[in-house]
């Protein structure tokens, strides 16, 4: 199973952090917050890895390079300026992401979730970790019914964390090169009941700020 870690996005709300340093690079716990991913990933046992990029990508290539340091081996996928969004990024990326299901992860957010646990949701057209809401995002995105993801319609929601595993199949109707975002897609899926979810109580933090930035820096270090 293959792993893609989003990392072509501006990041425009961290700036002026993200004016000269990719969001993925910048450092909380004495690390940056892609390298925890990539570790983690790592020692789940995922070997290869495929990340994209944008905006001053050519540090992020420098800095990761290969992988070979963490016994992985990274793909890069290039996207032009501006990127591609999330669905579109992925479907740039289907080339290097093989035939079988594989877990995304978003690049700018912290979180324990177990990726051992993906070996086992591989399959399935579109798995999604699932949060409580925080203060940033009260609204929530979906509701989880059992296992069962279904449009809010009102009644109480969960956030969408970042964390998911998808089938090639799911982004086959997304032009490659054209930007989209992931949303839309969900929300033409999940009628059709063919998206499923599940609920994660351990830690997360969607670092959107610098203030969360240096929140989680403080708790990991």
């Amino acid at each position: 199973m293959r792993a893609m870690i989003l990392a072509a996005g501006r990041g425009e709300r961290m700036r002026p952090l993200t004016d000269h340093t990719p969001k993925p690079l910048l450092m909380a716990g004495g690390k940056p917050l892609i390298v925890w991913h990539i570790e983690r990933l790592a020692a789940a046992g995922f070997r290869e890895l495929v990340i994209n990029h944008a905006h001053l990508g050519e540090k992020l290539v420098a800095a990761l390079g290969d992988g070979s340091r963490w016994c992985v081996h990274i793909a890069w996928s290039a996207e032009p300026p501006g990127a591609l969004e999330t669905a579109g990024g992925i479907a740039q990326a289907l080339p290097l992401l093989g035939d079988a299901s594989f877990l995304v992860v978003n690049g700018d957010i912290w979180c324990d979730w177990d990726f051992h646990r993906a070996y086992q949701l591989a399959g399935r057209p579109a798995h999604l970790v699932m949060m409580d809401n925080p203060q940033h995002h009260a609204g929530g995105d979906f509701r989880l019914v059992g296992e069962t993801l279904e449009l809010a319609n009102g009644g109480p929601t969960l956030t969408y964390c970042g964390i998911g595993i998808f089938s090639p199949a799911f982004f086959s109707a997304v032009p490659r090169g054209t930007a989209m975002k992931l949303r839309p897609l969900l929300d033409e899926a999940i009628p059709r009941a063919i998206v499923t979810g599940e609920r994660h109580t351990g830690r997360w933090v969607d670092v959107g700020t610098p203030e969360r930035l240096v929140a989680l820096d403080r708790e990991l270090s």
